[in-house]
């Protein structure tokens, strides 16, 4: 990964260290003042028509402020932590060329210099990829000329951004290169250094212990399957938070294949094992203390003469049954089986994430992710997403579509091929016949929440703010935001 390096000083802006420099601003008309402490640059602004709107960029010359060169970027009217958070982003992903540089806020925002660092550490991440000539570069070094950020926040953007960086990483690996051993390896590496303990079951452990889920989206591939658990345990914990992920490495949609053009980008299907790594890293980083466990469910979904067929059935590591209607529905088979188990350890709360149905880009389109689960925790979860300033909505799981589940030959049907409005909730309320319960069969189930990630995974259009073209890491700092509301909860 390439992903800048942080840091901040209190020293006046720009400094002579840095290869180039900028300033975010506000919408100019709404805050007039904000120029004043830089002579000359309102009069330049205002003859090339650069307004300070949202996420706009200009290059300028202003050798009054600096000899360097000088960029300037616009927060918009609203003047927050989302939207300087957004341009910081912006400046970092359009100025390249330049190894170092120096940022800082205009007065009127300079209260959200925390955003600024966490934007500068996402809008500078780039994948290298396997080009055979190096792209544009940007910056490896970033410092934050403010007085109203500590080396805590710096540190704090510097993990996110790490977090980020890694599920875009894992995500942008052809599947060629990263089968469910391949994967499973790559989760072992990115904790080697952090007290968070790691178990690897392959095929032979996953058929001992009855992973009939994940078994049978895997028995159509050549490479066999794995399912990671990583539980970061700290003495001081205050609260057990379980993520489950979706890890399918490639998606052909098996037996149930997809037409050509859908198979496109399949190799994202494993984001969601992706991000609860991520999730589960991040934390333990910052040492919360908060206890969380990940249940990474990787296997490929391939076509060939032993894969699983439409209308076979499945036993779960439940002992519940599924006739599979389609194949191409296999991701809540693998998280039905990663649910089972995160249910068994009665953790306070179970996050899934998947980049699960088609039909949630047609409810949300491709910036929201779709939550539901029990009211309580997907309230919560909201909460979170909302400091985090990520984009999340809420769906139903309706009692009257649970008879759509029904099958004449098992305990229920994995796809409703007969209807396919509501598949989203379809796909919930499946999950949701998988969630434990809190204290024997007539109590509450354990709280839960599944976050439909689909759509706002990826990015496939132009780039927006701190956002590529590519993968997002979704969720990730709306479930790290969570886990630090716990933890502040309990303070």
């Amino acid at each position: 990964m390439t992903l800048p390096a942080l840091s901040h000083t209190a020293e006046p802006f720009p400094g002579s260290a840095a290869d180039a420099a900028v300033l975010i601003v506000p919408e100019l008309e709404a805050f007039p003042d904000s120029l004043e402490p830089y002579p000359g640059l309102k009069d330049v602004l205002t003859a090339i028509g650069f307004t300070g709107g949202a996420s706009s960029f200009a290059r300028v010359h202003a050798p009054e402020i600096t000899s360097l060169p000088f960029a300037v970027v616009g927060a918009g009217k609203a003047a927050d932590a989302a939207s300087v958070r957004e341009a910081a982003g912006t400046a970092l992903r359009s100025l390249t060329g330049f190894d170092s540089v120096a940022l800082t806020i205009a007065g009127p925002l300079d209260e959200f210099a925390a955003a600024a660092a966490e934007g500068a550490a996402y809008g500078g991440y780039r994948f290298e990829g396997y080009r055979s000539k190096a792209g544009k570069t940007r910056a490896t070094s970033v410092t934050l000329h403010s007085s109203h950020v500590s080396d805590e926040q710096i540190e704090r953007a510097r993990v996110l951004g790490d977090a980020l960086a890694l599920v875009k990483d894992l995500v942008s690996v052809p599947a060629e290169w990263q089968s469910p051993a391949d994967l499973a390896q790559s989760a072992v590496d990115a904790v080697a250094d952090l007290d968070v303990s790691v178990e690897v079951l392959d095929e032979n452990a996953l058929a001992d212990q009855g992973f009939g889920g994940v078994l049978g989206v895997a028995q159509g591939s050549a490479r066999p399957p794995r399912v990671v658990r990583l539980d970061y345990a700290p003495a001081e914990a205050v609260s057990h938070i379980a993520l489950v992920g979706k890890g399918i490495t490639f998606d052909t949609g098996g037996l149930s294949l997809k037409p050509a053009a859908s198979m496109v980008g399949m190799k994202f299907d494993m984001a969601g094992s992706a991000t609860v790594l991520a999730t589960l890293r991040a934390i333990a980083a910052l040492r919360l203390p908060v206890r969380v466990t990940a249940w990474m469910c990787i296997t490929d979904n391939m076509p060939s003469g032993s894969a699983t067929r439409p209308g076979d059935v499945l036993r779960m590591l439940d002992g519940q049954t599924v006739e599979v209607l389609n194949t191409d529905a296999e991701g809540r088979l693998v998280l039905a089986d990663g649910l089972v188990a995160a249910s068994r350890e009665k953790p306070d709360v179970i996050f899934d994430v998947a980049t699960l149905t088609g039909a949630i880009l047609v409810a949300l389109g491709h910036r929201h992710t779709g939550v539901m689960g029990e009211d309580d925790a997907v309230a919560e979860y909201l909460t979170a997403a909302e400091t985090a300033d990520e984009l999340a909505w809420p769906l139903p799981l309706p009692e009257y579509m649970e008879d759509s589940l029904d099958s004449p030959i098992a305990d229920m049907i994995n796809a409703n091929m007969g209807d396919r409005a509501g598949g989203s909730m379809f796909a919930g309320l499946f999950l949701q016949r998988f969630v434990g319960r809190i204290d024997g069969d007539d109590s509450p189930r354990i709280p839960w929440v599944h976050l439909d990630i689909a759509g706002s995974s990826e990015n496939g259009s132009a780039p927006y703010g701190f956002t590529d073209k590519g993968a997002t890491g979704a969720t990730v700092r709306s479930l790290v935001a969570f886990a630090e509301a716990r933890a502040e909860e309990a303070r």
